[in-house]
């Protein structure tokens, strides 16, 4: 199994990549790290992850799921505005395939147009509620939800809960 797990070119939260490649990796899920371009990103805290693909270049018949991180860059990049990632997203989703997202990157499902009539975990990022709630998203007081094929997080501190409901997502565990 693979999950691509999209970052920002730097300011990711290095905590959300960090928690999500030790779960994977120990289950046997490749995380495979895909950006804006190959090469070195860099965290919030000073982080580097390896870009192993380009988001151009994501497909869902060579992934599992696609898992959206949080973090500065989020908004530094725009990425909620990045129509091959939204295409991306709006791919595995319609495909049935694991779709999920932590924090701020919540922005992407919603600009991605898949969580209508779908429970959010409600972001603490302001931004992020308001396009959830504009986008038709149901927002729960849960810190996590999975609901049809999307996961969300809404608090950091439950990311280890949030990584056992994307591997049960999965089939796994």
């Amino acid at each position: 199994m693979r999950i691509a797990v999209v970052v920002p070119q730097s300011g990711f939260k290095d905590e959300t990549v960090n928690v999500a490649r030790e779960f994977l990796l120990k289950w046997h899920v490749e995380p495979v790290i895909a950006s804006l371009s190959v090469g070195d990103c860099r965290g919030y805290h000073g982080a580097a992850a390896k870009t192993m693909i380009n988001i151009d270049n994501v497909r869902t018949v060579d992934f599992d799921g696609i898992l959206l991180v949080d973090g500065p860059g989020v908004e530094q990049y725009a990425m909620y505005d990045y129509r091959p990632l939204l295409d991306a997203v709006r791919h595995f989703y319609e495909g049935g395939k694991l779709v999920a997202g932590v924090g701020n990157a919540i922005k992407i499902l919603a600009r991605a147009n898949v969580i209508a009539n779908v429970k959010i975990a409600a972001p603490k990022d302001e931004e992020a509620r308001r396009l959830s709630i504009l986008y038709r998203g149901i927002l729960t007081r849960n810190g996590i939800e999975s609901d049809r094929n999307v996961v969300t997080l809404g608090r950091q501190e439950m990311m280890n809960e949030f990584m056992s409901a994307i591997l049960r997502e999965l089939g796994i565990g």
